[in-house]
């Protein structure tokens, strides 16, 4: 998923880069230009708007803001290294946001007692809350909970619904 969004990331600036070199008069056009910054500036007049390497830092980082959900492995409550980026941008979103707070919720597959399940969903939320924290948050920031089985995404006794069951989702308070 990271390499996609950087290969669209990537032709988005090259396509966007290629169509304003064309422009080599003076004239601007009339919406902002989204090419990275460049060494040369044609216009001289400043007013072309160039995305830095920060905004495009941010723009990146909020589109892995959007992704709420870390799944899980069968009967695991350990972070999948895909889901490293995503909890590192939360984290660092909560440790620049003193005042937001974020629900961990976390969540079983039907397999296995109802017991059990709690306690494997809280160690699914423990183990993402210790990520976040890593990366900045505050201890008094995050909550967890474990519902276990108990509120399936996914109904059903497939290997897709309970790969979709094994989760903790990220809730943030309004």
């Amino acid at each position: 998923m990271k390499n996609v969004l950087w290969i669209a990331l990537i032709a988005a600036v090259f396509s966007v880069t290629a169509c304003s070199k064309s422009n080599t008069k003076g004239a601007t056009s009339t919406g902002a230009s989204t090419a990275a910054p460049s060494s040369s500036n044609t216009t001289g007049s400043g007013s072309d708007r160039n995305i830095s390497v920060s905004e495009l830092e941010a723009a990146k980082r909020a589109e892995i803001m959007k992704n709420l959900v870390v799944y899980f492995d069968y009967d695991q409550a350990e972070i999948k290294p895909e889901f490293n980026g995503m909890l590192a941008a939360h984290g660092q979103y909560l440790a620049m946001n003193a005042t937001a707070t974020l629900r961990l919720e976390g969540n079983t597959d039907e397999r296995g007692s109802r017991e059990y399940n709690i306690g494997l969903g809280e160690r699914r939320a423990q183990a993402v809350r210790r990520a976040l924290m890593l990366q900045g948050a505050a201890a008094n920031q995050l909550t967890t909970v474990s519902y276990g089985e108990e509120r399936p995404s996914s109904t059903g006794s497939s290997e897709e619904s309970w790969r979709l069951n094994r989760r903790v989702e990220l809730v943030y308070s309004r």
